[in-house]
Formats: C-alpha cells, structure tokens, sequence
C-alpha cells in the first residue's frame, strides 16, 4: 500500500462542501477479491456477508471518506436463463441489503443478461455479462466535479475504460486516487491518478468471516 501523497480533506467552495468519494464497480471489485480467496474457482463464496466496510475503513484509513458509492449491474430475467437469473437476482437483493447495512450507496447501473455459449469441446454452458457500470461511474464522477461536490475521487475498480473519465477529472483539479490490489494492479489507472493504494491479499483474507464458503 503507498502512501506518498496527504490525507485528503474536505474542502468547501462557495456554499457547497466538497467531498472525497469512494466510487466502486462491483463486479471488478468482487472479482479481484474472489481471485484472492478463490483462484481455483471451485468455491463458491457468500459476498453478502464479507466485511467489505472493515476492509476499506483498514485501507482508507488515513482517508476521510464523505460517500462510499458501490456500482452494480442490472439483472433482469430472461426465458432462455430464467430459472439461473431468478437466483442471481436474488443473491444481488441480499447483497444489495448487506451492502447498505454497511454504509454503502449501492447503485443498479447498466445491466446485466446471461447468454448459452459453447466452449472449445463442445459443452453448453451459462455466461452473464455486464455492460454499461463503467459508464455510469465515469459520469457520476465527472458531474460531481463539474458541480463541485466533489474534491477526491477514490477509483476502487481495475477497469481501464475508466482512464478517459479519469484524464477528464484531472482538468477539474480533482485529486485522483487509485483503489486495486496487489495481486493484479492496473499500470494505466497507477498512471491516470495522482495516487495509488493497493489492497493485500492478507487484508483481503482478514475480512472473510468464518463462514465465507
């Protein structure tokens, strides 16, 4: 984790605070923490009850965060997947309720649709997609800035479709704080911000809760 750049502080411009947001895409983020705790995949792993706000108050600990946004995408039910999206949609739901219990904003953003696919020997099997989150983060961020609500934006997402949203925050003089993991950081984002915290894998571990699996 580096830490070469001051805590960020809440600023106030004319009548409005600004404020350190925590901007996180959901998918990228469980993903990466799933990587760590499950590289084999042959788990699966109950997200709605890992401590994410332990994990994040560890890391950002020098940090005054105002708002911590979480961004997930859509699922809709769809009759070629309809028994797997009625499942899903309820994980998301039980997510969503552990998530706000925490003190998150979480987000429905873009969405999300399962699709048959095939693999290289032939085997059908179920694929979900996500489209449209890393959108949705990278407008909020911009019209928080340009409404001036917004004085440190903290990116917890190792999406490179975020660097032209980010190049454009840089313009408004918003600090730029990059969220990844050690296990797979992100070159480009460590270069479109004036920050980078990465997350350990035994600062992921230390948040699972015994009965994670």
């Amino acid at each position: 984790q580096s830490s070469n750049a001051p805590a960020s502080r809440k600023v106030r411009w004319g009548s409005i605070f600004m404020k350190t947001i925590l901007f996180i895409d959901g998918r990228n983020f469980i993903s990466k923490i799933n990587s760590v705790v499950n590289p084999s995949r042959e788990k699966k792993v109950n997200f709605s009850i890992y401590n994410f706000a332990g994990l994040l108050d560890k890391v950002l600990a020098d940090i005054a965060v105002d708002r911590k946004i979480f961004y997930i995408g859509r699922l809709t039910k769809h009759e070629e997947t309809k028994e797997k999206s009625a499942e899903l949609i309820e994980k998301q739901r039980e997510l969503k309720n552990h998530l706000e219990r925490q003190g998150f904003e979480v987000v429905y953003a873009g969405r999300v649709r399962g699709y048959e696919e095939t693999c290289p020997k032939g085997h059908r099997f179920l694929s979900f997609k996500e489209k449209g989150v890393d959108v949705r983060i990278a407008v909020d961020m911009i019209t928080f800035a340009y409404n001036e609500e917004l004085n440190t934006a903290i990116i917890g997402s190792s999406d490179s479709d975020l660097q032209p949203g980010i190049k454009e925050l840089e313009k408004t003089g918003v600090e730029r704080i990059y969220l990844g993991f050690e296990i797979s950081p992100n070159k480009g984002l460590t270069y479109t911000t004036n920050r980078t915290i990465l997350i350990r894998n035994s600062e992921v571990v230390e948040f699972l809760g015994k009965t994670l699996f």
